[in-house]
């Protein structure tokens, strides 16, 4: 069973726009003129050969990504070529990384090009404002992501094309003069340093090519991405270098190279001559939105990175939750957040000095990462392969050498400081991870405390005391405490206590009398003890505030009806109340213990039920189905995903997916219908279900379904509440709401 994965809806036109319009950005307008200052006429060839050398990396990542449609990109194939560790981890956390600060940069500029039209307007809360935008319309789906980029990227091919056309025949445009302004190609300089001024350009540039990288980091939800990927990448590559060499052609040649040196605003100055009127404010236009599409495939970009960095637990787990709509809406409100705190900086040039550099560093394993996969795998199925292999890697390889080679020094350190800090993080957290696992392991191994099984029914403590023989059973030092409380009224005399602690030992005894055999034959310590409360939930809670630890509490269903009156009833008190784990148990004659239902959803009261039927399957013959009702009305890629699901819950709590556990989905017309059915299909011996979160409503005792559970199923039934403090559950509560 594989990963849980994002829903494929990304088509062909969407994924060209991805990559045309997400690599069309900020920079056309902002790089042309300092491009010119570099290399004056000679910038037209340097895009040109730009273009070139990032086809050989495009190429590659037409076959990586086609052999791994996946989400994740570049750290994806380093993880296959290398494996996970600190290589994997430093290239998926600077793709993110780089690709957040890329879209907080393209966010200020964003709001630096809004104020050429509104002069007053205030960056920092323009440029948050719409990465807050943008991350919403992400959450609802890459979809709409996806329409947006072709409605504004449409937009963009329009203006460049109109810019391009009017250039070329329009009188006061491009003129073969204006374009050399008395200069020759590679008049009057050393081989060297017209390489080297070539270079110096192309580098520049360069990390105005790889927009097409979004293609691969979202390569999981594209639809027939053998066909569509490979296409994407190339057509939108080839979109990129027809149109920034013709525009520098047509703005060289319109104004004198000299007067456009380190200019910030070439295409404005350019556009002057030949679209004089409507031409300025609708380069404008184009430069806002040439700026909004680079946040929106940044933020795709990096969302995608980070979620794919949880899924394969290299970052926290919660960061590959999933919305209802499918989208890492975790991961994506990360990315907003850091987005948005980057934005108050305004540390433009910062920013761009971490993103170029990072793209470079991830572009260059990337390429050896395809060198080491042909040599691994050699069989492996290619839907797409290189042509001329191994030169085409060793050309990317070298083009990543010799971008980096000419790069800005200032990048160079910048990366090289990320680097380290991204590295004293990883070992940091492998350590305090190792000591976490080993720290669980031990205690699950050794053990100790007691589970606390309070009941005053003799036939109900006998079902207990199994589950709880069972449980503990495995654990070192771990006991049972039937615990009792002799319900004192206040104001009762001292030999009137005495009277009743006398009953209680001997109710206790003639309980141990009966259990003890259990325990004994598990070789669990087994004992009895009493506490003095005015009620049986004050003495339970009172009991939890000793110092010998209790890991959980576990209570027989009562055997008169009239106890389980609400709003208040023991049970409902101690499952409230309790700061431990608390099971219910209504037996139904729990003799033998071979077959376990576990129906989940996926909060914490689920996971824990899980994990209870693995202990009590613990080297046994127990067979345990863990089960999710699901809608008929589920085509099978929802049903599919759904099953995954369960698979992730299951090796969440466990580590592994164990022989003995069943994962299903079963389709039924509502949750109970489903349930109440597998049951009596199946016989099933015992039934471990979480308290639903109406739990906490005084109208249920365990929540609508399990009430309705808990009277109706054949099988003996175990409810349990895993306890949590009040802020988590209410951020579990919101959690819940954006999932479903």
């Amino acid at each position: 069973m594989g990963k849980r994965k994002l829903k494929r809806q990304l088509n062909l036109l969407q994924v060209i726009m991805l990559g045309t319009a997400g690599t069309i950005a900020a920079e056309i307008f902002v790089l042309t003129g300092h491009a010119a200052g570099i290399a004056g006429p000679d910038a037209v060839l340097a895009l040109l050969i730009g273009g070139l050398l990032t086809l050989s990396v495009a190429l590659n990542y037409c076959e990586l990504a086609t052999t791994y449609p996946v989400t994740g990109g570049a750290m994806t194939y380093v993880e296959e070529g290398f494996g996970k560790g600190l290589v994997m981890f430093l290239v998926g956390s600077l793709d993110s990384l780089s690709s957040t600060f890329y879209a907080a940069l393209s966010a200020i500029g964003f709001a630096y090009s809004a104020k050429v039209f509104i002069p007053g307007l205030p960056v920092v809360p323009v440029a948050i404002g719409v990465i807050i935008v943008v991350g919403i319309m992400h959450v609802r789906g890459v979809k709409t992501a996806g329409n947006l980029q072709i409605l504004l990227g449409g937009f963009l091919l329009m203006v460049f094309t109109i810019f391009i056309v009017r250039g070329l025949t329009h009188p006061n445009g491009f003129h073969w003069e204006t374009f050399q302004s008395g200069k020759v190609l590679f008049e009057n300089q050393s081989a060297w340093a017209n390489i080297s001024r070539m270079l110096m350009t192309i580098a520049l540039v360069y990390n105005a090519y790889v927009g097409f990288e979004v293609i691969a980091d979202d390569a999981e939800e594209i639809t027939n991405p053998q066909k569509n990927i490979p296409l994407g990448i190339l057509v939108s590559l080839g979109i990129t270098t027809v149109i920034y060499s013709l525009v520098s052609l047509v703005t060289i040649g319109t104004v004198p190279y000299t007067a456009l040196a380190g200019s910030e605003t070439a295409l404005t100055d350019a556009v002057h001559f030949f679209w004089p009127r409507i031409g300025v404010p609708v380069m404008g236009i184009a430069g806002i939105i040439a700026t909004l599409t680079s946040v929106n495939s940044a933020m795709l970009s990096a969302t995608r990175e980070a979620y794919t960095l949880s899924r394969e637990g290299i970052w926290p787990r919660m960061f590959s939750r999933l919305s209802h709509w499918r989208t890492p809406y975790v991961a994506i409100i990360l990315v907003v957040i850091i987005s948005a705190l980057v934005s108050l900086l305004q540390l433009v040039d910062l920013l761009s000095y971490i993103s170029s550099a990072g793209y470079m560093f991830v572009l260059f394993w990337a390429t050896l990462a395809m060198l080491r996969l042909r040599k691994k795998y050699p069989n492996i199925e290619r839907p797409f392969k290189v042509p001329f292999f191994p030169l085409t890697a060793y050309m990317a390889a070298a083009s990543g050498i010799l971008i980096i080679a000419f790069a800005s020094h200032s990048a160079l350190l910048f990366l090289g400081i990320v680097l380290f800090v991204l590295s004293v993080i990883y070992y940091i957290s492998k350590g305090i991870g190792d000591l976490i696992k080993n720290h669980e392991k031990v205690e699950e191994e050794v053990g100790g405390g007691r589970i606390l099984v309070t009941t005053v029914n003799p036939k109900t403590a006998v079902g207990l005391v199994k589950l709880a023989t069972r449980l503990a059973e495995h654990q070192e030092d771990t006991s049972v405490c039937l615990f009792s409380v002799v319900k004192a009224p206040l104001g009762i005399s001292k030999s009137g206590l005495d009277d009743l602690i006398t009953q209680k030992s001997k109710f206790q005894n003639e309980l141990l009398q009966n259990t003890a055999p259990i325990a004994q034959g598990k070789n669990v310590p087994i004992y009895t003890k009493y506490k003095v409360a005015p009620n049986v939930e004050t003495g339970i809670l009172n009991e939890l505030k000793s110092h010998n630890p209790i890991q959980m509490i576990l209570i027989g269903w009562p055997s008169i009806d009239t106890k389980l009156r609400l709003p208040h009833n023991i049970i409902k008190e101690v499952l409230l109340m309790a700061h431990k784990d608390v099971g219910i148990l209504r037996d139904r004659g729990l003799n033998g213990l071979q077959k376990i239902l576990v129906p989940v959803g996926c909060g914490p009261n689920a996971r824990l039920a899980i994990k209870l039927a693995s202990k009590l399957a613990y080297q046994g013959q127990v067979k345990v189905t863990v089960l999710r009702v699901i809608s008929p009305n589920l085509d099978e890629e929802a049903r599919d995903d759904a099953l995954m699901q369960v698979h992730e819950i299951i090796e969440e709590e466990l580590g592994i997916m164990p022989d003995y556990i069943n994962a299903q989905i079963k389709p039924a017309p509502n949750v109970i219908e489903g349930i109440i059915k597998e049951t009596e299909k199946n016989s099933y011996d015992l039934l471990i279900i979480g308290a639903a979160e109406e739990v906490y409503s005084p109208q249920y005792i365990f929540g609508k379904i399990n009430d309705i559970l808990i009277d109706e199923v054949s099988c003996s039934m175990l409810v349990v509440r895993h306890f949590q403090a009040e802020p988590a559950l209410w951020l579990r509560q919101q959690i819940k709401q954006i999932e479903e």
